[in-house]
């Protein structure tokens, strides 16, 4: 069994990830971060779900962009073709399960 305390995890950059497990090809990772990521498509679904800290989740529909805030415990499912970008606020830890290798 394998025990992590996501409250005191870090990592040496941003998005740097303690792999946790992977599930019938899918990763769940837990990542730290203080800088926001990229503008990204996802090949497959992903699930975001902050854990410690605050994101404020950008995303573009038909090319108008809209921000969701995420707190402790709020679940968000992109799809695949969602284009989307995290901004921790300041910092956050979250959980993410995705296709292995997925962007």
């Amino acid at each position: 069994m394998q025990f992590v305390d996501s409250d005191t995890f870090t990592a040496d950059r941003p998005w740097g990830a303690l792999d946790i497990t992977d599930i019938d090809g899918a990763s769940v990772r837990l990542h730290w971060t203080d800088q926001p990521y990229i503008w990204h498509i996802n090949d497959g679904p992903e699930v975001f779900v902050v854990l410690d800290g605050a994101v404020d989740m950008h995303f573009r529909v038909d090319g108008e962009e809209y921000v969701e805030p995420l707190r402790p415990g709020r679940i968000c499912l992109a799809e695949p073709g969602d284009e989307h970008v995290a901004h921790p606020a300041p910092e956050a830890r979250i959980l993410v399960i995705e296709r292995k290798g997925s962007v």
